[in-house]
């Protein structure tokens, strides 16, 4: 029986891996499709290579991080611009370091940004309206990929502190997981707590 259900656990999980690379495909299409049709460019906000250094002390976490770098996994394409906090993440791309609280970008001089797995990286449900804010301030169309609360790996990270839901257009559901504490996210105001 044991057996039965631990095999149905690691089934789940390895569909909600290739779902989740799925999406990061299907995401990046049509938000590369929005720049085009809108004559822009495309922004990408966290890079598709992820850092093999950056859960390098994690000894749950580190060699899965490690191994996609190795096989040269990216998680979608690189966009016209890359942005990350870290140049390992953007190889092979165009890149820029960048805040994604404070992007050093015109007003939507981007045709479409997506942000994939950065925001759940942020410290609490405000510093993820900066965030949001940022991103809708300088791209017309706005896509995010962030992991499911039902990931074990998502679980793992130790710097994943929040849970994000995108539910509207410019609203976001964010739990904060240290605290259990759910806000609703937008581009105007503060987080609004449930």
């Amino acid at each position: 029986m044991m057996s039965r259900l631990l095999l149905g656990f690691a089934a789940h999980q390895g569909v909600g891996v290739v779902n989740r690379f799925t999406e990061s495909s299907e995401k990046y299409a049509l938000a590369q499709e929005e720049a085009r049709i809108r004559d822009k460019p495309f922004l990408i906000a966290g890079g598709p290579a992820g850092s093999a250094d950056a859960y390098s002390d994690n000894p749950l976490v580190g060699p899965l991080a490690q191994a996609k770098v190795f096989f040269g996994i990216k998680a979608h394409g690189c966009g016209d611009l890359c942005i990350d906090i870290d140049p390992h993440a953007c190889d092979g791309c165009v890149f820029e370091e960048a805040d994604i609280t404070n992007l050093p970008f015109a007003d939507k001089e981007f045709g479409a940004v997506l942000s994939s797995h950065v925001l759940e990286h942020m410290a609490d449900a405000l510093t993820c309206q900066m965030a949001w804010k940022e991103l809708h301030r300088v791209a017309d169309v706005v896509f995010i990929c962030v992991p499911p609360k039902s990931s074990l790996f998502a679980w793992l990270v130790p710097d994943h502190y929040l849970w994000v839901r995108h539910v509207g257009e410019t609203i976001l559901e964010v739990e904060e997981r240290d605290t259990g504490a759910k806000y609703l996210v937008d581009i105007d105001g503060p987080p609004i707590r449930r």
